[in-house]
């Protein structure tokens, strides 16, 4: 059985940097989105093993997508990161307190990220 973790990131550049390191351990597979807006619309029609989404978007940022999965009995339980260049501690306990289980800030080294991807994915 394979994993799928949904990444919604607005940058290109990042997007694909996040979804390399996702898919460079074996049987993950990375869906992207480039928008809240997009992720809101697969939501319903997918299970996701884990979620990456950065805060600053244009549309319906990080943190109130947070606030729409938690709430969601569908995927209350998914393991949630924030990928972000919000570095401050105020922005990191927001996101904390929220749901999500990692933060990171960018830049980030690819291997930190599939250290915790194995962790909450329960891989070796």
């Amino acid at each position: 059985m394979g994993f799928k973790v949904l990444i919604v990131e607005d940058s290109k550049a990042s997007r694909e940097f996040i979804a390399a390191a996702v898919e460079s351990i074996s049987g993950v597979e990375a869906i992207t989105t480039a928008s809240g807006f997009e992720a809101l619309r697969l939501l319903p029609r997918h299970r996701f093993d884990l979620i990456i989404t950065d805060i600053n978007m244009p549309d319906i940022n990080g943190l109130e997508l947070i606030h729409f999965v938690k709430k969601t009995p569908q995927h209350c339980d998914t393991p949630l990161f924030i990928i972000t260049t919000e570095g401050r501690d105020q922005d990191r306990e927001r996101g904390m307190k929220l749901g999500a289980v990692e933060y990171l800030v960018k830049p980030f080294q690819p291997a930190s990220l599939e250290r915790l991807l194995r962790h909450y994915l329960k891989l070796a």
